[in-house]
C-alpha cells in the first residue's frame, strides 16, 4: 500500500506540471471531505477570466502497467459523481470561485520507469 501512494503521489507531481504547462492554475491540492477526494483542483483560464472561468476537479490516475487496463478506464460513473459531490462541497466552502465547472482525467502510464503516455481528458 506504501508503494501505492508513492508510485500515486508521482502521478500527482508530474499531473500539476502537466496542467500547468497546459495553462490551468493550480489552486488546491488533495481535498478531503466526507463525501470524497479530489486530487487537483485548478482553473482553466482557456474559459475565460474572473467569474467566466471554468474551476476544474482533476482526478489523476496513473498505471505502471496494462493489467487493469487504462488509466481513464478507472474513472467509471460512480467515481465521477463521488468527485461531482464533492466538488459542490468545495464550491460551497470556497464562494469565490467560478461557478461553472468540469471534471478533468489526467491519465499517466509508466513503462519501464518512464512515461509513455501522458493526457488531459475533460470529462465532464
Amino acid at each position: 500500500m506504501k508503494n501505492l501512494r508513492i508510485f500515486g503521489g508521482l502521478g500527482e507531481k508530474y499531473a500539476l506540471y502537466l496542467l500547468e504547462k497546459a495553462g490551468y492554475k493550480i489552486i488546491g491540492k488533495n481535498f478531503h471531505a466526507h463525501q470524497g477526494e479530489i486530487d487537483i483542483i485548478a482553473i482553466d483560464p482557456s474559459t475565460g477570466s474572473g467569474p467566466e472561468a471554468t474551476l476544474v476537479f482533476v482526478e489523476v490516475k496513473t498505471r505502471w502497467s496494462d493489467k487493469y487496463g487504462k488509466p481513464e478506464e478507472a474513472v467509471g460513473t460512480v467515481k465521477l459523481n463521488r468527485i461531482r459531490k464533492t466538488g459542490e462541497y468545495y464550491v460551497l466552502t470556497h464562494p469565490n470561485l467560478p461557478k461553472k465547472l468540469r471534471i478533468d482525467v489526467v491519465a499517466i502510464e509508466v513503462r519501464g520507469g518512464k512515461i509513455t503516455s501522458a493526457k488531459i481528458i475533460k470529462a465532464i
